[in-house]
């Protein structure tokens, strides 16, 4: 599960023989131990170097999978075992492959998920409200003790695969795909999570406010944007050039890291933020907006923030998912499977 996502083609495919469509399904009696998969990364970034104990009892079962193509046996494998409980241990991008794998051998039923923050990145587990120091125990203990958070992760396909779907929670391109390549060398000097976010975004709002509109964190990406079924193009503020936007950030998580609220007021399911080339003086106002503290008149200013069903992306550089680049093309975002996640 090292090996990014650079193209549709290295999506792991089910095997018709092994596929399973619907969980075996049983009910536990009072005080029964719940049947557990586990799904155990040892290259995420907080799993390197630490031993995971493989013996706690018979009822847990852990697969550790060394690529992604081995991701959908493991997975038909806890189905056939009719698991109470879906513990992915690794970090953003580990949720992302499982959630991909699983879409086939789960459809609309999949078990309640719990997610041990482990990687270098945890947007979901902000979320979710998960302590860092959550272990594989009280995952279980709050399976039956514990709250339950309901979130849809947007999934993403090729205009020409329609059939052939990545899910996953943030989705970003132009100044964010720098911001990625960025966050990168924040890893490298031991900046991971939300000191990720912030120090990423301090030097991204000093490259807009000194820099020339030539400037990569400027320029953004050509892309079109369709809202909706009837893909209704999303309208422009008229700053910069109309065939560019600055920044695109995407994502379903109604917290995330840092305390950045991107989207204003909007909370539930899919939302969209989407910044033509603005001025530098509205480019100022970037961190009011993103503390939630300035809302009217944004989208005159260049700045879009709105709700929708599904959007369209035909973009002519890479983007991001969960830390992942994805090529230049045609794209159709949706939401996915309303997923039941555990947590304290």
């Amino acid at each position: 599960m090292a090996t990014p996502i650079y193209e549709f083609a290295h999506v792991p495919r089910v095997d018709p023989a092994t596929k399973t469509r619907a969980r075996a399904r049983r009910v536990r009696d009072a005080g029964q131990a719940p049947t557990v998969g586990v799904i155990y990364n040892p290259r995420s970034h907080r799993n390197l170097g630490a031993d995971f104990d493989c013996g706690l009892c018979p009822h847990v079962h852990i697969a550790q999978p060394r690529e992604r193509g081995q991701l959908p046996l493991a997975l038909t494998e806890f189905a056939e075992k009719g698991i109470d409980l879906l513990v992915i241990n690794g970090g953003d991008g580990t949720v992302r492959d499982v959630l991909t794998c699983g879409q086939a051998i789960f459809g609309d039923d999949w078990p309640a998920i719990a997610v041990l923050p482990k990687g270098k990145t945890n947007a979901l587990t902000v979320d979710l409200g998960i302590p860092d120091d959550w272990t594989l125990q009280d995952a279980i203990d709050a399976l039956d003790h514990g709250s339950r958070v309901w979130r849809r992760p947007m999934t993403v396909a090729r205009a020409e695969e329609p059939d052939s779907r990545v899910a996953g929670f943030i989705l970003g391109a132009g100044a964010f795909t720098k911001a990625t390549q960025a966050g990168q060398s924040a890893h490298k000097l031991g900046a991971f999570d939300s000191m990720v976010v912030a120090v990423t975004g301090v030097w991204a709002l000093l490259q807009s406010l000194f820099a020339g509109r030539g400037n990569a964190w400027r320029k953004g990406a050509g892309m079109r944007i369709g809202l909706g079924a009837a893909d209704a193009p999303m309208a422009h503020s008229g700053h910069g050039d109309p065939a560019m936007r600055q920044l695109l950030f995407a994502s379903t998580l109604e917290r995330l890291p840092a305390g950045i609220k991107p989207f204003g007021a909007l909370k539930n399911g899919l939302k969209l933020v989407a910044v033509d080339q603005i001025s530098r003086r509205t480019t100022a106002l970037v961190p009011l907006v993103l503390m939630g503290k300035l809302r009217g008149s944004l989208r005159e200013r260049g700045i879009h923030q709105l709700a929708a069903t599904q959007f369209s992306l035909d973009i002519d550089d890479q983007f991001i998912l969960d830390g992942e680049a994805f090529p230049a093309g045609e794209y159709r975002i949706e939401q996915g499977p309303e997923l039941a996640f555990v947590a304290p």
